[in-house]
């Protein structure tokens, strides 16, 4: 006998090693004949089928599984039997033993004589049933949760510290008119355009460098030329040891803004003429009277009156006086400048602050309005036209007054002084 020969002990020693390897590998190892009956079957296999090998033997899968419901491991057996090919893949059986449904990786191959004749086949299946159920789960909460964040009023997204996008709800797809998968792994500048993008960072950057939540009223173009309000709430995610980024919730608040605004103007102003209501106009005098206090600053108030208003509103009805009321103070803002500032007051009553405006600068200006011609054209009831006008006290600040109201009380007895005498005139208190 050769050195390399080995003897009958040494074979059966090597035999019984590679059985205990196989029957304790940790899968479902078998052969099979040509009519894919089994020839070889592992302890797993055994144990699987809850039978002995001697009753698996010379059986094929219809004695262990319902074929008619998941025919696939039949199928894959005669395609490695036919075509001498090696097939990899996922196979579902349901055993008939237990009802059980179980989910196997595994791998067939041919087996071939000397010949080169396909006689068999030979397999090892893993159970990856666990793994299947537990990648079904993680399914089904992402698309849960997909479902959820798509159908959420918001803009959602995941941006890194390099800004790049990790991930973008539907809606955030949507504003940025490209599909998801066009979005996700792309810089942000690629995405919105450089200038937005910047303008978004300056916020995201917060986040990065605070590692702390931020909330952030941001203002962005539409596209169209419109401006679009959001509220954002952007916090820190960890995506790995070595990797940040955040999460960005951004609700359109646009409609609510304009609202707001809306209401502000509604507290501010007079509903008819669309000027400033006597509210706004005391707590923005009270500002320039203080301002003027501090720097030494001149500023001026004239009160106007117009004449008669209510033998207007008495002969010619209501609508018309509100007529006069409104044209007449779309005139007085003509002779004002951007900074002066004109309220409706009261009835027929307007006033004017003028900072930085001495006495004799002023007394153009109320002059100027006195003289404008508030000409109107009657209906039919009354043919002809209606020449409206009115009267105006003017005063300047004096050190003697230690509050607006000191000088707004002033110019209203200048008011009353240009009424006594004769009205359409103004009145200057020195």
């Amino acid at each position: 006998m050769s050195n390399n020969e080995l003897t009958k002990e040494e074979l059966l020693l090597k035999v019984k090693a590679l059985e205990e390897v196989v029957n304790n590998i940790g899968s479902y190892i078998f052969t099979k004949d040509i009519n894919g009956c089994y020839t070889y079957v592992n302890h797993a296999v055994e144990g699987v089928f809850n039978a002995s090998s001697a009753d698996i033997l010379g059986k094929d899968d219809s004695h262990f599984f319902d074929l008619k419901v998941y025919n696939q491991l039949k199928v894959n057996d005669q395609k490695v039997l036919k075509e001498d090919v090696v097939i990899s893949s996922e196979e579902v059986n349901l055993f008939k033993s237990t009802g059980e449904l179980k989910t196997f990786h595994t791998v067939k191959k041919s087996l071939t004589n000397d010949a080169g004749e396909i006689i068999g086949m030979c397999g090892i299946s893993t159970d990856i049933s666990d793994k299947k159920q537990l990648e079904n789960t993680v399914k089904e909460q992402n698309n849960l949760l997909d479902a959820v964040l798509n159908n959420v009023d918001a803009y959602i997204f995941m941006k890194d510290e390099q800004r790049y996008f990790r991930y973008v709800n539907d809606k955030t797809a949507e504003m940025f008119g490209l599909p998801n998968e066009e979005i996700i792994g792309k810089l942000d500048s690629d995405v919105i355009g450089q200038e937005m993008a910047d303008h978004f960072w300056q916020s995201d950057k917060l986040v990065f460098e605070t590692n702390e939540k931020q909330t952030i009223e941001e203002v962005a173009d539409d596209g169209e030329g419109n401006l679009r309000h959001y509220l954002s709430m952007k916090m820190p995610y960890k995506l790995n040891e070595e990797s940040n980024a955040l999460i960005g919730f951004s609700t359109d608040v646009t409609e609510l803004y304009q609202l707001k605004e809306e209401f502000k103007k509604l507290a501010n102003t007079d509903a008819l003429t669309g000027l400033y209501n006597r509210r706004y106009f005391f707590k923005q005098a009270t500002k320039e009277f203080s301002r003027a206090k501090r720097h030494g600053l001149e500023v001026a108030v004239i009160t106007i009156d117009v004449d008669y208003f209510k033998q207007i509103n008495d002969k010619f009805g209501h609508p018309f006086g509100d007529k006069v009321l409104i044209n007449i103070s779309e005139n007085i803002i003509q002779s004002l400048r951007q900074e002066d500032i004109l309220a409706r007051i009261g009835g027929e009553e307007f006033s004017i602050i003028l900072p930085n405006t001495s006495l004799e600068e002023a007394k153009l200006v109320a002059q100027r309005i006195c003289q404008t011609k508030n000409e109107f054209a009657l209906d039919e009831q009354f043919n002809g036209t209606v020449d409206i006008k009115v009267s105006i006290g003017l005063v300047s600040m004096k050190s003697s007054d230690f509050k607006f109201d000191d000088l707004f009380a002033r110019a209203d007895n200048a008011l009353y002084q240009a009424k006594e005498a004769g009205r359409n005139r103004v009145y200057v208190e020195d």
